[in-house]
């Protein structure tokens, strides 16, 4: 029941389409929160994944994210995460993310465009 664990916002701020997701972000959840991407990743210039609301993060979700940091590189698109915490920002250091992108501790440290 991936629709009770995992929800998504997208919203703009300074210039970056900033995509929330709250939840668990694991292997029942991975593939919609792909194909959800996808649907806002394209108009993007800018696109920032917004942690504040993740519980959780699997080797499934650091999947997702690496996917979305390779497209942005390719296209030369900005990508940020942002607002990790608890057990997700743990996760992302053990994983060596933040070689890969940019992370911010707030929405509020994105550059402004």
């Amino acid at each position: 029941m991936a629709e009770e664990t995992i929800t998504f916002q997208t919203s703009e701020k300074n210039g970056w389409t900033l995509w929330a997701v709250r939840g668990r972000l694991d292997r029942m959840t991975a593939q919609e929160a792909g194909e959800r991407a996808d649907q806002v990743f394209p108009a993007a210039q800018r696109f920032a994944v917004d942690m504040s609301g993740l519980e959780y993060l699997s080797s499934a979700g650091i999947r997702v994210l690496l996917r979305l940091t390779k497209q942005a590189k390719t296209e030369g698109k900005e990508f940020a995460l942002v607002a990790p915490s608890g057990m997700v920002k743990v996760v992302l250091a053990e994983s060596r993310m933040d070689m890969f992108a940019t992370v911010y501790a707030t929405v509020d440290e994105l550059p402004l465009y």
